[in-house]
């Protein structure tokens, strides 16, 4: 558990906006295979530290220190029932048949038992625990590799992958396609919130990786790394990635 708590951390990391300030190692020539765009990275990762100081680590811990325990989850289980759709579609496209009945039975459970998805009871009763799937996942599945290593600004570590997962998990969120007032905010609010509700349950843990790592650029690239690699993989060990004894 240890082991998938720093990968889900990876996460977090992986955001540019949600990355805390460190001293960076100066940009150079390229010294991963994968990562060709080092130098310009770099920068790019450097501007995004710049804005989560300036900006959503503060929120975060305002958001923390205002925000009762109870309501913060609320918020939280919220957040996950909505993304359940595009889970259950990436389920699917998989072949992972299996899962999707238990991503559809999740959001059944959590919309109505759960009044919306405000409470989380597919797993307190059901045993039903939360996954998630996204498109960049499916391409994994389908064999596309994951390089090259992009950093983006503001959304963070990427590749041609990931990035098109993006945008087609945007044409599979059923949310995309509902047109009701003030639609554009709700779309908005959400996705800031998701942002924030990361950064703010992970504030210490980032700080941790920070505090660890010589070179934070290369930590969050190994990380984002090992966090996707593993959701493509569902968490299977497989021989590749047996540890050497």
């Amino acid at each position: 558990m240890g082991h998938m708590h720093t990968l889900k951390t990876a996460l977090v990391a992986a955001f540019g906006l949600v990355l805390a300030g460190c001293a960076g190692v100066p940009a150079g020539p390229a010294t991963d295979p994968g990562d060709p765009y080092e130098s310009t990275n770099r920068q790019i990762f450097a501007a995004n530290q710049d804005l989560d100081r300036m900006f959503l680590a503060r929120t975060a811990r305002m958001y923390n220190e205002a925000v009762p325990e109870f309501g913060r989850e609320r918020i939280h289980d919220l957040l996950e029932n909505l993304d359940l759709p595009v889970t259950f579609a990436n389920d699917l496209l998989q072949g992972e048949r299996k899962r999707a009945g238990e991503t559809f039975a999740r959001f059944t459970v959590n919309t109505t038992i759960g009044l919306g998805g405000l409470f989380d009871p597919a797993t307190s009763h059901f045993d039903m625990p939360n996954h998630s799937e996204d498109f960049g996942q499916t391409l994994g599945v389908w064999g596309v590799g994951g390089d090259p290593y992009l950093m983006l600004p503001v959304l963070g570590p990427s590749s041609p992958r990931d990035l098109t997962g993006r945008a087609v998990d945007i044409g599979l969120d059923p949310m995309t396609w509902l047109r009701f007032k003030q639609h554009v905010w709700w779309q908005t609010g959400r996705e800031y919130f998701k942002v924030l509700d990361l950064r703010a349950r992970n504030l210490d843990s980032i700080e941790g990786i920070e505090r660890g790592s010589v070179d934070f650029y290369a930590t969050t690239r190994s990380l984002y790394r090992q966090y996707r690699e593993n959701e493509i993989r569902n968490g299977r060990v497989t021989k590749e990635n047996l540890p050497d004894l």
